[in-house]
């Protein structure tokens, strides 16, 4: 009796629990996993040296897994994944494909154009959600609109109904026959010779593999997850440690929001606050860990372009010198320079430290955001492009509930919030490892005896600051005021303008400059399955206003134009609501509003020529070291709280 032939394309679901595509193939006959490495589609994405090593290790262990229920995971290294998955179909005879939904730009548009192909060679394609507790399509206003703000998209999620997971893997696999060129796992040349002995540190620490997964959410959760509320402040402990499981799909994301919630249960019937108000924040940065995936597939330029068009005419200062400094943690700002180089040699670091490290880099150094956002690509071990789009968008006052662009932290004041004791700065800066606490966080300021006696040579053995604190905000304002001057003349140039809308960050985003995305009945189709991945469609509309997101301050301190240009060229121009529909159905013309997608992180952005506003001072630039004290414990209050990983 033959059985159909499906083939399982494994790509950041690495794991045989909960495995949505993996239990639709097994159900319904013989089975093909495979695993397709193309360098060349990475691009600039191409994953870095840790985030390899760690995909090199999960592989091996899901090969192993799938081996034991009685099917091999079958290796392709190719330039082409469509051609791979051909070639695949031909020698097996598969007559279905089935995968798990990714939701990063680069995989929308690939995936978009793989299934189109393979739909239009008769071959039946069913995808599914592996990665979320909702899918993006599925959570829309009362309009029919995406959300665009955290708190209203997350209210919404945490009061839709979540039909039970069985997390249990298969109980045997029927392998499918034929042979295809497949290679092990040391040829898909995920790790370096050269990269073998720094890698060799990652095993003491971290064990990938989607068993290895379990065990650690088990961990977390029955030994760590009450003490989760007080450990995410405190720089030199650890949080969950679950997201490079996560990013990989080691873990299934449905597994720990049910675990977690059981526990939620527990604690709110012994009436344990402390442990629901661990439960409460963790399962927030679940939460934005889905927000950020829906924010890539709704608004698939973010990883180009802000969300909203504030920083179009923003003066980026694209000083190579300082980005090196910043990247090597030679900035003179220890705690900054602490992050960043256990950043550099452990390919991790706590998420209170990747925002204090990227708002430096934005707000005081003034690098361009999407800098930032690639070097920590290229550096994390649980490197994951939608999260990392949302925290350096966040950051850069680029999202509608994001921090205000003016807003600038002093490192000095969060090293001794978040590391009172200087602890962690010594474990990374060993030449300052004797420094007193009272003056670890600003040596700067200790005298001469105190210096010597800690072994510290300004400039010689740890460099001075790289910038004074307040000269950055002097340059952070009047780079706000340049971008607004630059703005103005654009509008002064255009003939055809529109009357501006200023709105705050607080203020409903009703009337934001941002693509809305509306889902209509989808058209039937012979090959989708209810579970079918969708991708928008863009049309631009000609009408409609653009919007600048501002901060009420800075509403006050600047006079309103009356007229703004309308640009669709412009990053957040309003346009009209946009349809979803399955990708086996997409028609040509949709396929190329996506395909159109560009992935380039530039190597330089240019800083707009200029004189200074001196004239543009503000009274939040020199305030009393006591008051900005007071400011920036108020406003970790406020609950605007970014978490770049779980």
């Amino acid at each position: 009796m033959d059985r159909s032939k499906t083939i399982v394309w494994f790509r950041r679901d690495l794991r045989i629990e909960d495995n949505p595509a993996l239990a639709a193939a097994a159900r319904d006959g013989c089975v093909f996993p495979v695993f397709i490495w193309c360098p060349k589609e990475e691009g600039q994405f191409y994953p870095g040296r840790v985030s390899r090593w760690w995909l090199k290790q999960s592989l091996a262990h899901l090969g192993q897994s799938l081996k034991s229920l009685g099917a091999e995971l079958v290796l392709i290294k190719t330039h082409s994944t469509v051609a791979a998955l051909l070639d695949c179909i031909e020698t097996i005879g598969a007559t279905r494909v089935v995968f798990n939904h990714l939701y990063d730009p680069v995989s929308l548009v690939r995936d978009h154009n793989i299934k189109e192909k393979l739909v239009e060679l008769g071959i039946s394609v069913q995808s599914y959600n592996g990665d979320l507790l909702y899918e993006p399509w599925e959570i829309y206003d009362e309009r029919g609109h995406a959300f665009t703000t955290f708190e209203a998209y997350w209210d919404k999620c945490l009061h839709m109904q979540m039909e039970p997971v069985s997390h249990l893997p298969p109980w045997r696999l029927v392998p499918a026959a034929g042979t295809v060129m497949k290679c092990s796992v040391e040829e898909l040349g995920l790790e370096d010779e050269a990269e073998k002995s720094s890698n060799s540190l990652l095993g003491r620490g971290w064990s990938p593999g989607w068993s290895n997964a379990d065990k650690a959410l088990t961990e977390f959760v029955e030994q760590h997850l009450i003490d989760y509320v007080e450990s995410r402040l405190k720089v030199g402990t650890s949080t969950s440690l679950l997201s490079p499981y996560l990013h990989f799909g080691e873990l299934s994301v449905r597994k720990v929001f049910q675990f977690v919630q059981l526990k939620q249960l527990l604690w709110a019937k012994e009436e344990n606050l402390m442990g629901q108000k661990s439960v409460t924040l963790f399962l927030r940065s679940i939460g934005l860990r889905e927000y950020s995936r829906y924010l890539c597939f709704n608004f698939p330029f973010t990883h180009e372009r802000s969300l909203l068009s504030n920083l179009k005419y923003f003066p980026w200062d694209d000083n190579q010198v300082h980005f090196k400094a910043w990247r090597q943690g030679r900035t003179g700002y220890p705690l900054v320079d602490a992050g960043m180089r256990e950043l550099w040699a452990t390919g991790w670091i706590h998420n209170k430290i990747r925002v204090i490290v990227s708002s430096f880099a934005v707000k005081v150094l003034l690098l361009p955001w999407r800098w930032g956002m690639k070097y920590f690509w290229d550096t994390l071990l649980d490197a994951d492009l939608e999260s990392d789009i949302l925290g350096w968008q966040y950051i850069s006052g680029s999202l509608p509930d994001a921090h205000e662009l003016e807003r600038l932290d002093n490192p000095e004041i969060q090293g001794s919030k978040f590391d009172p004791e200087g602890e962690y700065v010594r474990r990374w800066l060993p030449e300052l490892a004797r420094m007193p606490a009272e003056w670890i966080h600003h040596p700067w300021d200790a005298s001469i005896a105190v210096l010597k006696a800690a072994g510290v040579e300004l400039g010689i053995n740890y460099p001075k600051p790289i910038i004074d604190i307040d000269l950055a905000r002097e340059r952070l304002m009047e780079a706000i005021f340049k971008m607004w001057e630059m703005e103005a003349a654009a509008r002064a140039s255009n003939t055809n303008g529109t009357n501006e809308v200023v709105v705050d960050n607080t203020d409903d985003t009703e009337n934001l400059a941002i693509p809305k995305v509306v889902l209509k009945d989808k058209v039937t189709c012979p090959t989708n399955s209810s579970n079918d991945q969708r991708v928008p469609t863009n049309q631009n509309s000609k009408n409609i206003p653009a919007y600048r997101k501002r901060s009420k301050y800075m509403e006050e301190e600047r006079p309103q134009p009356d007229k703004l240009h309308n640009d669709d060229n412009v990053v957040g121009t309003s346009r009209k609501d946009e349809d979803l529909c399955s990708t086996a159905e997409s028609s040509s013309a949709k396929k190329q509003a996506t395909s159109k997608c560009s992935f380039c992180v530039p190597q330089y952005c240019s800083s707009s020529e200029g004189k200074p506003l001196q004239e543009c001072e503000s009274s939040d630039l020199r305030q009393p070291l006591q008051a900005q004290i007071e400011m920036e414990q108020s406003s970790s209050k406020d609950g605007k709280q970014l978490h770049f990983i779980v």
